[in-house]
Parts: structure tokens; C-alpha cells; sequence
């Protein structure tokens, strides 16, 4: 990176998170950048009243919304209701208040759990609006959806800079760790550790392992957000990914060989797959703002699992 950002004050939503520590780390290498990090404990950004608050605390010039409500699949099934109306009034009223308030430029993350269920893959942005999003994931998704909808039509009819992020599925050091509320892979992560610690002959993985996933090193994906933040001032959607497909079933293979758990892996078939597939088209993210994935995914797993088996020894 130079010494040279277009923005000075940055309010960063999610900022305490596992996403927001590593965009904070890039921002950093940036001379003269102010980072402003609402807590959770400090703003209810579900609340007008505290957003309000927070831009006043704040004045950025830039918000990079990353907060969200968010978990794997048996979280999403159990809370479709709150993750759906507490994203999307997260997403709504901070942008529009982000507009009045005079902001120069909002980035508003995505999900690729916005795409339809049956995307052919690579899944490209034009994609998004042919089909209704996979069931389990499909409330969150529409509501992080309508951040694209908003800023699209905030670009129309107010000049308003507001661009759409869509990454594919985040892993890495930081991560969620708790099995209720995890991804896949910390999930299978911290299954795997634990078998071969405790000395289980087998763990439970939700499916039939049939399906695929990209997966995004965190510390790639922070790259990509700072680089749109920068250089990116179009409405069009815009996928941060790797553009590689793994197949869950080699995926579980790979952990568990990985954290040397040499016991059965046992396929929960009565719990729901998910989207059959995933992968990203990544050519727009490329051409638009330069930005390409650098970490292989073994290495990235290699890094996740040092990871806890240091912060959980």
C-alpha cells in the first residue's frame, strides 16, 4: 500500500468483529487515517436514535458497514425472523442516515447468501435477481439484498456514493468457534481438535458433504473492502472472492488430515445441505478495483487451525 487514502475519518460498523479487526489492521498501514469503532455496548445500531449518535460521535466520511447478524445454517433456521429485520434495519437506516448526515462514501457488505438457490456457477453478479435465495439462509440474504436495491436507487436519485460488496464464505484466525452459532469451517475445526484431544473416535457433520463452498481468507477479503473503499465508485454489485469451488466432503477431509484426527467422520444426512453450490465469477473485482485473492486455502487452514489449537490449548 502508499501512504495515501481519499478518506480520513472512518466509522467502521462490526469493527470489534472477526472481519472488522483485520479491515482495521489494513486502514492502519494508511498515514492519517481515523478509525471510529462503535461498540455494541455503546450503539444500537438497530435504533435510528443511536445511529444518529454514533455519526455525531463519529463524523466519517466514510462508513464501512460490516455488522451483521449472522451464523451457519442451524442459526439461521432457528432465527429467520431476527436476522431478517434486525440486518435490514441495520442496512436502511444507516445508509439513509449516512446520507443526510453528509457522509462521502458508504460500503455496504453483502452476503453471497443473496444469490439465488440454484446459481449456476461462477455465480456473477448479474446473477442475483434470477431466483429466490437457498431456504435456510434466504431471510438474511434478502435482507443484506436490500442494501443493493437501496443503494442503487440512493445513487439515482441523490448522487449518494454507496457501493455493494458481496464476499464469498469468510474463514480464518478470530473466527467463531462457538459449534451453535459457527460456520462450516470453524465448526469442523474445533470438532476435529477436540476429537483428537479427547480421544473421540469419530465426529458429526451436518449433510451429506455433496455440496460446494468458496471460502475467502479473511485477511484477503479485508484487502478487498480497503481496495473498493479507495478506488471504487460504481452501483453495479461487486463478488470478493477466490473463484475456487471445494466440495464440502474434501473439505472435511482436508481438516481433519490437518489436525491429525485420524478417527470416522460421520454424515448427518437428515440435516439440511445448504446451497447445492458455490463459487464466484471474481473478474469484476479484478478489472474494477485490482483486487485478487493471494492465500491458497490449505495454507489459510493451516493458519485457522493454529490458531485455536493455540487459543484453545
Amino acid at each position: 500500500m502508499n501512504d495515501s487514502f481519499p478518506y480520513k475519518r472512518v466509522a467502521i460498523t462490526g469493527g470489534a468483529g472477526f472481519l472488522g479487526s483485520f479491515v482495521i489492521e489494513k486502514l492502519k498501514a494508511y498515514d492519517g487515517v481515523e478509525i471510529f469503532v462503535p461498540r455494541s455496548r455503546d450503539y444500537d445500531l438497530i435504533e435510528k436514535s443511536d445511529i444518529l449518535r454514533m455519526l455525531s460521535d463519529s463524523q466519517p466520511d466514510l462508513v464501512i458497514h460490516l455488522a451483521a447478524v449472522v451464523g451457519g445454517i442451524g442459526h439461521n433456521q432457528k432465527n429467520p425472523g431476527k436476522f431478517f429485520y434486525d440486518n435490514l434495519m441495520m442496512g436502511v437506516q444507516l445508509i439513509e442516515q449516512s446520507r443526510l448526515h453528509g457522509v462521502r462514501k458508504f460500503v455496504a457488505i453483502g452476503t453471497v447468501c443473496a444469490y439465488p438457490k440454484f446459481t449456476p456457477p461462477p455465480f456473477k453478479e448479474d446473477d442475483l435477481w434470477n431466483g429466490y435465495p437457498e431456504e435456510t439462509n434466504a431471510p438474511y440474504g434478502l435482507a443484506k439484498k436490500m442494501m443493493l436495491v437501496q443503494s442503487q436507487s440512493y445513487r439515482d436519485q441523490y448522487g449518494f456514493n454507496s457501493i455493494f460488496l458481496l464476499p464469498a464464505n469468510l474463514y480464518g484466525p478470530g473466527d467463531n468457534f462457538e459449534l451453535e452459532t459457527s460456520h462450516v469451517i470453524p465448526a469442523l475445526i474445533r470438532k476435529c481438535v477436540d476429537a483428537r484431544r479427547g480421544g473421540d473416535g469419530f465426529v458429526e457433520v451436518w449433510g451429506s458433504g455433496t455440496p460446494s463452498r468458496e471460502f475467502l481468507y479473511v485477511e484477503d477479503c479485508a484487502e478487498g473492502i480497503v481496495k473498493a473503499s479507495a478506488a471504487y465508485d460504481e452501483s453495479d454489485p461487486v463478488n470478493l472472492g477466490n473463484g475456487r469451488e471445494v466440495i464440502i466432503r474434501d473439505l472435511v477431509q482436508t481438516i481433519a488430515r490437518l489436525t491429525k484426527f485420524e478417527g470416522e467422520i460421520r454424515w448427518q444426512s437428515d440435516k439440511p445441505d445448504g446451497q447445492p453450490r458455490r463459487q464466484l465469477d471474481t473478474t469484476r473485482a479484478l478489472d474494477k478495483f485490482g483486487f485478487r485473492a493471494q492465500t491458497a486455502l490449505e495454507d489459510g487452514l493451516k493458519q485457522t487451525i493454529s490458531w485455536y489449537e493455540t487459543s484453545f490449548a
